[in-house]
């Protein structure tokens, strides 16, 4: 029995001394390295995050004090401890354990976070309830240096460092997010770590400053003014002590009895205090720290050699989109990209070694990305923003009054639209047709198969206003591709099958299970239409018109939430036409959806032949055509 099947609670930590804690970093370690090469997920983070884990529960009481995770996805060595290790080979299955912190899971999950850059304001909320409650217990926000690039960060540590609460926040710097860190703050933490001159403590200099006599007021404002500009040049993480935080460090996070000794100093200032803590993405596992990047968000590997399980599929939506834009980009040197800090995932990454002077990685700044583009637009360019789906939703004001007010000719490329699989709820992007929907001005297309995302985009660049382009996370239908690129008229579906009895229609690629749909009513007896919708905005009211008419019987199926999706849309349509007498059927998801292969998922909430089927019976359909 190992020393990690010995740990039931953090509590259980404090009673080993420092030469087993580094033979349990080692079975962590192991653990999440035979865990996530069978079920995927986020290892190279993790890695990373073991001794500082350690440090954090042996030194704080949780779930007494409150530790709030940012983004999350470097939790799985906090479930370790927190008497989640049976549970944990379930980690991100379907009914299994989160990847991200779960407040229905433990106790010592105390805010949930999916998404970056939210930590720090939670941390000040939870530290300023316990003030008002004048309770008595610390309060922790781990955020990595990559968040740091997000605005809300610095919202909340503005905030944290006027309130002079107590409160504290640990820097976890690593130089990465899910690609290699850009920006101001990244070079600045990047000096904090490397210039000996940091080395000189703040306390030191505080002390000799203090031991010069006070004689006379001039004196005085001069010592002040020396002691700042002393403090400038030798004291490190001069920005966070001007936000008023108590700035610690840099140390080493991987050195076990370091992190433990700061973190208790920390715990026993007054105010707020910054933990400037560097550890290395992927410590341990030797293909993740040379590979950081694409250990971040892996899928099944060998741990041998860390090399992925391939699988023989066509290329992904993403790589298809990613290819197409360095296509056209070479054709038009007006078009640009822009990533907010994830180049590989959304398939920039290609465009930005082609293209170089004409990508910009902005950071986890979503609403920058978009309003930025904005400003390219009218510069007289064609900016093309790739961000997921989940991350959208960040940006709304922006995509609202930035782009849409104005008509900024802007292409909204969004990835990884749909249920997501494994990552779960924060990150399936179930909600963007219904927040782009409302907003005017906006074209909204999603194509059926990976050449008419092909098209689209096209179509997208050539269009004079702004569009958002929707495509989900998995492989193509293996369709071949065309050669020559062409227009898509705005707002023009396709009829994939003619027939009488009733109208199915989707949008993207789940459009197929329609098909497929339609040739199994056939054998019950019933003639169905296929409408491959391709525009959720503008809609194709003459078309669909028609066919509330012919058939009088709709069914809609969408990879998105019902309330404001594509069903929605087409139901609002029919009302302001006058159209009654339409049975209706809407297939998609009603609120949030829980974590699992995308298969499944799709299956449990009726997107599939069988859920079409059983629309068709509840329309009676079937049932009319039998007793016919």
């Amino acid at each position: 029995m190992g020393l990690l099947e010995k740990i039931y609670e953090p509590k259980d930590l404090r009673r080993l001394d420092f030469t087993e804690l580094e033979t349990l970093a080692q079975e962590i370690r192991q653990k999440m390295i035979d865990v996530v090469s069978k079920n995927g997920g986020h290892l190279a983070s993790n890695l990373g995050v073991v001794e500082l884990t350690l440090a954090i529960h042996r030194t704080f009481d949780s779930p007494h004090d409150k530790i709030v995770w940012d983004v999350g996805h470097q939790t799985y060595v906090h479930k370790l401890l927190t008497g989640r290790l049976d549970w944990f080979s379930t980690i991100r299955q379907y009914n299994g354990l989160s990847g991200f912190p779960k407040r229905a899971e433990s106790v010592h999950d105390c805010f949930e976070t999916g998404h970056s850059s939210t930590s720090i304001s939670a941390a000040v909320g939870f530290a300023k309830a316990r003030d008002v409650l004048r309770e008595n217990h610390h309060v922790l926000a781990v955020i990595g240096d990559g968040a740091m690039t997000g605005g809300m960060a610095f919202e909340a540590l503005n905030h944290a460092g006027q309130s002079e609460t107590n409160m504290i926040v640990v820097l976890n710097d690593n130089e990465m997010s899910i690609s290699p860190n850009v920006g101001a703050m990244s070079s600045y933490l990047n000096r904090l770590r490397t210039d000996p001159r940091y080395d000189k403590r703040k306390e030191d200099i505080e002390y000799l400053l203090k031991r010069i006599p006070g004689i006379g007021t001039q004196v005085a404002k001069m010592v002040a003014k020396a002691k700042d500009s002393l403090k400038y040049l030798l004291v490190p993480g001069l920005i966070f002590e001007e936000l008023g935080f108590t700035y610690l460090g840099p140390i080493d996070g991987h050195d076990q009895a370091l992190v433990e000794q700061v973190l208790d100093q920390a715990k026993h200032k007054k105010g707020p205090v910054l933990v400037h803590v560097v550890t290395r993405k992927g410590k341990g596992y030797r293909p993740a720290e040379e590979n950081p990047d694409i250990f971040h968000g892996v899928g099944p590997f060998d741990t041998e050699t860390g090399k992925r399980t391939k699988i023989s599929a066509p290329p992904t939506y993403t790589t298809v989109f990613g290819e197409t834009l360095c296509a056209l980009a070479k054709e038009d040197p007006k078009i640009v990209a822009i990533s907010a800090a994830m180049p590989s995932g959304t398939g920039l990454n290609v465009f930005a070694s082609q293209f170089p002077e004409r990508f910009f990685d902005v950071g986890i700044a979503e609403q920058h990305a978009v309003t930025f583009a904005a400003g390219l637009a009218f510069g007289a360019l064609k900016p093309v923003v790739a961000i997921y789906s989940t991350f959208y939703q960040r940006a709304f004001d922006q995509v609202l009054h930035d782009v849409c007010l104005q008509q900024a000719n802007v292409v909204l490329a969004i990835d990884r639209a749909g249920v997501v699989g494994d990552d779960g709820p924060t990150h399936h992007g179930v909600f963007d047709i219904s927040f782009f929907r409302i907003m005017p001005n906006l074209v909204i297309m999603a194509p059926k198969d990976e050449n008419e995302l092909r098209h689209m985009l096209y179509t997208a660049l050539q269009y004079c206003g702004p569009v958002a382009l929707r495509y989900p996370r998995s492989v193509g239908q293996g369709v071949k591709l065309d050669e020559t690129l062409m227009n898509i008229p705005i707002g023009k579906a396709e009829v994939l099958r003619q027939g009488k009895d009733v109208t199915l229609i989707g949008i993207g690629p789940i459009v197929n299970l329609c098909l497929l749909a339609a040739q199994e009513l056939r054998h019950r007896g019933v003639d169905a239409a296929v409408i491959n919708l391709r525009y959720v905005n503008p809609l194709d009211r003459e078309l669909l018109i028609h066919y509330a008419r012919l058939t009088k019987h709709f069914i809609t199926i969408e990879d998105q939430v019902l309330k404001g999706g594509m069903g929605s849309a087409i139901l609002e349509l029919l009302e302001e036409e006058g159209i009654e007498g339409v049975a209706f059927e809407r297939l998609g998801y009603d609120g949030f959806v829980d974590q699992g292969p995308i298969p499944q998922l799709h299956k449990v909430h009726g997107l599939s032949v069988k859920g079409i089927m059983q629309a068709a019976e509840r329309l009676q359909l079937i049932r009319r055509v039998a007793q016919s």
